[in-house]
């Protein structure tokens, strides 16, 4: 039993990034693991895919809480100063949020329906609260305020970036296809 262990072990650290990994009962009831796909009258065939992608750590509980219960939307395109500090407070801080355009005609919808008027950028929703254009002493009282770590912890999920309308609802194109000259 203990060789079939160091078997196992032995092949799942030797195995190349994405290798393939076969499990099976044979005829005799013994179980076999295997790079090689397992014969036609195996029973109980299990395939399994190794990957070299390290699954990332999970995140702060208070940080997970702070997320769920006040979600972080930045609202901005590029409107100057304001936005470019905007962007650079919530990077220092490393608050995971989504970015919206607001020149997109839904996402500016959106925004009026959050804020109740026509206000461009930067916009900040801190779960409910609005913050209207950048103010960095009340986007840091809403963001510590919310639970939010006031330095970044590594590795933070990245922002949400919208597709544009007009780009989700155009058809894939077809790589057969080459592009149109304009």
């Amino acid at each position: 039993m203990v060789r079939w262990i160091l078997m196992l072990i032995a092949t799942l650290a030797f195995a190349p990034a994405g290798a393939e990994l076969y499990k099976w009962t044979d005829a005799e009831g013994n179980v076999h693991y295997s790079d090689e796909p397992p014969p036609a009258n195996a029973r109980n065939p299990e395939k399994k895919k190794l990957t070299d992608k390290p699954s990332a750590p999970p995140l702060p509980y208070s940080l997970q809480q702070a997320m769920k219960n006040f979600p972080v939307t930045l609202f901005s395109y590029d409107c100057g100063d304001g936005c470019i500090r905007a962007a650079a407070l919530l990077a220092k801080r490393g608050i995971p949020h989504s970015a919206k355009d607001p020149l997109d005609a839904a996402i500016r919808e959106e925004l009026k329906k959050a804020t109740g008027g026509d206000e461009v950028a930067p916009v900040l929703l801190v779960g409910r609260r609005v913050l209207k254009g950048f103010e960095e002493g009340a986007w840091n009282g809403a963001f510590d305020a919310a639970g939010y770590p006031s330095t970044p912890i590594a590795p933070l999920p990245p922002a949400e970036e919208p597709k544009p309308a007009a780009e989700a609802a155009a058809p894939a194109a077809d790589p057969e296809q080459p592009p149109p000259q304009n």
